[in-house]
Protein backbone atom coordinates (compact mmCIF):
# COMPACT_ATOMS: atom_id res chain seq x y z
CA UNK A 1 0.00 0.00 0.00
CA UNK A 2 1.74 3.12 -1.23
CA UNK A 3 -0.96 4.91 -3.23
CA UNK A 4 -4.23 4.81 -1.33
CA UNK A 5 -7.59 6.37 -2.18
CA UNK A 6 -9.93 6.59 0.80
CA UNK A 7 -13.53 7.15 -0.27
CA UNK A 8 -16.96 7.13 1.34
CA UNK A 9 -19.86 9.25 2.42
CA UNK A 10 -19.41 12.42 4.45
CA UNK A 11 -18.98 11.46 8.10
CA UNK A 12 -17.85 7.92 7.28
CA UNK A 13 -14.38 8.47 8.74
CA UNK A 14 -12.32 9.07 5.59
CA UNK A 15 -10.08 11.67 7.21
CA UNK A 16 -9.51 9.60 10.35
CA UNK A 17 -8.67 6.44 8.40
CA UNK A 18 -6.56 8.37 5.90
CA UNK A 19 -4.61 10.22 8.57
CA UNK A 20 -3.88 6.99 10.47
CA UNK A 21 -2.81 5.18 7.30
CA UNK A 22 -0.54 8.04 6.25
CA UNK A 23 1.12 8.11 9.67
CA UNK A 24 1.49 4.34 9.85
CA UNK A 25 2.93 4.04 6.33
CA UNK A 26 4.84 7.35 6.48
CA UNK A 27 3.33 8.64 3.24
CA UNK A 28 1.93 12.11 2.42
CA UNK A 29 -1.73 12.77 3.20
CA UNK A 30 -4.08 14.99 1.18
CA UNK A 31 -7.61 15.95 2.19
CA UNK A 32 -9.46 16.84 -1.00
CA UNK A 33 -11.86 19.17 0.83
CA UNK A 34 -8.86 21.27 1.86
CA UNK A 35 -7.72 21.38 -1.78
CA UNK A 36 -11.15 22.06 -3.28
CA UNK A 37 -12.47 24.82 -1.00
CA UNK A 38 -10.88 28.07 0.08
CA UNK A 39 -11.54 29.81 3.43
CA UNK A 40 -14.72 31.40 2.02
CA UNK A 41 -16.13 28.11 0.67
CA UNK A 42 -15.28 28.96 -2.92
CA UNK A 43 -14.54 25.83 -4.95
CA UNK A 44 -11.72 25.51 -7.43
CA UNK A 45 -12.63 25.45 -11.11
CA UNK A 46 -13.11 21.79 -12.18
CA UNK A 47 -10.13 21.79 -14.55
CA UNK A 48 -7.80 23.15 -11.87
CA UNK A 49 -9.07 20.64 -9.29
CA UNK A 50 -8.49 17.76 -11.72
CA UNK A 51 -5.01 19.05 -12.63
CA UNK A 52 -3.98 19.22 -8.97
CA UNK A 53 -5.12 15.63 -8.48
CA UNK A 54 -3.19 14.50 -11.55
CA UNK A 55 -0.05 15.95 -9.96
CA UNK A 56 -0.81 14.36 -6.58
CA UNK A 57 -1.34 10.87 -8.02
CA UNK A 58 1.85 11.09 -10.10
CA UNK A 59 3.82 10.89 -6.84
CA UNK A 60 5.11 7.44 -5.81
CA UNK A 61 3.36 7.47 -2.41
CA UNK A 62 0.17 9.09 -1.15
CA UNK A 63 -3.04 8.81 0.78
CA UNK A 64 -5.88 10.93 -0.59
CA UNK A 65 -9.24 11.13 1.16
CA UNK A 66 -12.37 12.47 -0.45
CA UNK A 67 -15.21 11.57 -2.73
CA UNK A 68 -15.68 14.10 -5.52
CA UNK A 69 -17.16 11.60 -7.99
CA UNK A 70 -16.36 13.84 -10.96
CA UNK A 71 -12.63 13.27 -10.43
CA UNK A 72 -12.70 9.92 -8.63
CA UNK A 73 -11.46 8.15 -11.76
CA UNK A 74 -8.14 10.02 -11.46
CA UNK A 75 -7.45 8.59 -8.02
CA UNK A 76 -8.83 5.13 -8.77
CA UNK A 77 -6.73 4.71 -11.92
CA UNK A 78 -3.54 5.50 -10.00
CA UNK A 79 -4.23 3.86 -6.63
CA UNK A 80 -2.81 0.51 -5.64
CA UNK A 81 -5.32 0.36 -2.78
CA UNK A 82 -8.87 1.70 -2.53
CA UNK A 83 -10.53 1.85 0.86
CA UNK A 84 -14.28 2.30 0.51
CA UNK A 85 -15.94 3.24 3.80
CA UNK A 86 -19.46 1.98 3.15
CA UNK A 87 -20.83 3.07 6.52
CA UNK A 88 -24.58 3.30 7.30
CA UNK A 89 -26.04 6.81 6.91
CA UNK A 90 -27.10 7.25 10.53
CA UNK A 91 -23.58 6.35 11.68
CA UNK A 92 -22.22 8.94 9.21
CA UNK A 93 -24.60 11.59 10.57
CA UNK A 94 -23.48 10.72 14.10
CA UNK A 95 -19.86 11.10 12.97
CA UNK A 96 -20.66 14.52 11.51
CA UNK A 97 -22.28 15.64 14.76
CA UNK A 98 -19.32 14.38 16.79
CA UNK A 99 -16.91 16.17 14.47
CA UNK A 100 -18.94 19.37 14.76
CA UNK A 101 -18.84 19.15 18.55
CA UNK A 102 -15.13 18.28 18.64
CA UNK A 103 -14.09 21.18 16.41
CA UNK A 104 -16.83 23.62 17.54
CA UNK A 105 -18.14 23.90 13.98
CA UNK A 106 -16.62 25.73 11.07
CA UNK A 107 -13.66 24.94 8.87
CA UNK A 108 -10.50 23.36 10.12
CA UNK A 109 -8.30 23.01 7.06
CA UNK A 110 -5.31 21.93 9.14
CA UNK A 111 -7.32 18.86 10.11
CA UNK A 112 -8.86 18.35 6.66
CA UNK A 113 -12.26 19.08 8.18
CA UNK A 114 -14.68 21.25 6.31
CA UNK A 115 -17.77 21.33 8.44
CA UNK A 116 -20.53 22.82 6.36
CA UNK A 117 -23.78 21.26 7.47
CA UNK A 118 -26.93 22.21 5.58
CA UNK A 119 -30.10 20.41 4.57
CA UNK A 120 -28.68 19.42 1.16
CA UNK A 121 -25.69 17.80 2.82
CA UNK A 122 -27.90 15.90 5.27
CA UNK A 123 -30.08 14.56 2.45
CA UNK A 124 -26.92 13.64 0.52
CA UNK A 125 -25.68 11.60 3.51
CA UNK A 126 -29.06 9.94 4.03
CA UNK A 127 -29.35 9.04 0.34
CA UNK A 128 -25.68 8.14 -0.26
CA UNK A 129 -26.11 4.37 -0.22
CA UNK A 130 -29.07 4.53 -2.59
CA UNK A 131 -27.80 7.20 -5.00
CA UNK A 132 -24.02 7.44 -4.79
CA UNK A 133 -22.86 3.97 -3.76
CA UNK A 134 -23.88 2.40 -7.10
CA UNK A 135 -21.97 5.14 -8.97
CA UNK A 136 -18.91 4.71 -6.75
CA UNK A 137 -18.96 0.94 -7.22
CA UNK A 138 -19.25 1.37 -10.99
CA UNK A 139 -16.28 3.75 -11.01
CA UNK A 140 -14.26 1.30 -8.90
CA UNK A 141 -15.16 -1.55 -11.27
CA UNK A 142 -14.14 0.53 -14.28
CA UNK A 143 -11.02 2.31 -13.06
CA UNK A 144 -9.55 0.27 -10.19
CA UNK A 145 -9.40 -3.26 -11.60
CA UNK A 146 -5.66 -3.37 -10.81
CA UNK A 147 -6.06 -2.17 -7.21
CA UNK A 148 -6.80 -3.95 -3.98
CA UNK A 149 -10.27 -2.78 -2.97
CA UNK A 150 -11.13 -2.93 0.72
CA UNK A 151 -14.73 -2.24 1.67
CA UNK A 152 -15.31 -1.49 5.34
CA UNK A 153 -18.94 -1.42 6.48
CA UNK A 154 -18.60 -0.28 10.08
CA UNK A 155 -16.37 1.80 12.31
CA UNK A 156 -15.40 -1.39 14.12
CA UNK A 157 -14.28 -2.95 10.81
CA UNK A 158 -12.22 0.16 10.07
CA UNK A 159 -10.54 -0.01 13.50
CA UNK A 160 -9.83 -3.74 13.04
CA UNK A 161 -8.37 -3.12 9.60
CA UNK A 162 -6.04 -0.41 10.91
CA UNK A 163 -5.10 -2.46 13.97
CA UNK A 164 -4.16 -5.39 11.76
CA UNK A 165 -1.62 -3.46 9.72
CA UNK A 166 2.08 -4.05 10.44
CA UNK A 167 3.43 -1.47 12.85
CA UNK A 168 0.00 -0.50 14.17
CA UNK A 169 -0.26 0.31 17.85
CA UNK A 170 -4.06 0.36 17.79
CA UNK A 171 -5.84 -2.22 19.90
Amino acid sequence: MRRIAVIGCGGSGKTTVGRRLAALLDVPMTHLDAVYYDADWNPLPPEEFAAIQEKLVAEPQWVIDGNFASTLHIRLANADTVIFLDIPPLVCLWGILQRRRRYCGGQHAEQGVYDRIHWGFITYVLGYRRRMRPKVRALIAEHATHARVITLTSRRAARRFLAGLPGSTMT
